[in-house]
């Protein structure tokens, strides 16, 4: 916990994590120096409602690789979505934010999760829940800031360093160098 403020700040990372890559350590360190976060927690989720099963590695498998790739003493790699039985997100933050009421949460995302989110379940209540920080991604970025997410919720978009404690809802797209990292592209290159 940092001198002045009395809530630690978690940045929550949500994914299938199939596999793991350098873009999500490469958007977690740009969480904790550009959102003033004390840890980032990658929620490893046991089956994404929106992906296929099929292709999916074992649950444990993409957890231990998730660890392998984290390599950072305030990144932590969680399989707590398996622990607390949650399938959607915003039933684990729901349920993480009960669990942890000391923690002051904010939801990371990429710009093509973004765009995806009028998909998820109860997406609205997302933003009332936690701020959220969007970080941008090649060829994502300018459709999601077009996209029905961003449009709802216009208003409350504030300035990256005043997200971690900003009243919900808020949310915040950083223009960050981006990092062209894929899952679905390392498991295709994967492919015999």
């Amino acid at each position: 916990m940092k001198f002045g403020r009395m809530r630690r700040r978690v940045g929550l990372l949500g994914g299938s994590f199939n596999p793991a890559h350098d873009g999500h350590r490469h958007i977690s360190l740009l969480a904790l120096a550009r959102l003033r976060l004390d840890e980032i927690w990658w929620l490893v989720s046991p089956q994404n409602p929106l992906k296929p099963v099929a292709g999916m590695a074992p649950f444990a498998q993409r957890l231990a690789g998730a660890r392998a790739l984290a390599r950072h003493p305030r990144i932590r790699v969680s399989g707590l979505e398996a622990e607390l039985g949650t399938r959607y997100s915003v039933d684990s933050l729901t349920a993480l934010s009960r669990r942890f009421p000391q923690t002051r949460f904010v939801w990371l995302m990429g710009a093509d999760i973004l765009a995806e989110l009028p998909r998820w379940r109860r997406w609205t209540r997302l933003f009332a829940q936690a701020p959220i920080a969007c970080f941008a991604r090649p060829n994502y970025s300018w459709p999601a800031l077009a996209g029905q997410a961003a449009i709802r919720f216009a208003r409350w978009r504030v300035a990256p360093a005043r997200l971690g404690g900003a009243r919900t809802p808020a949310w915040s797209f950083l223009f960050v160098r981006k990092h062209d990292a894929s899952a679905s592209r390392i498991r295709a290159q994967a492919q015999p």
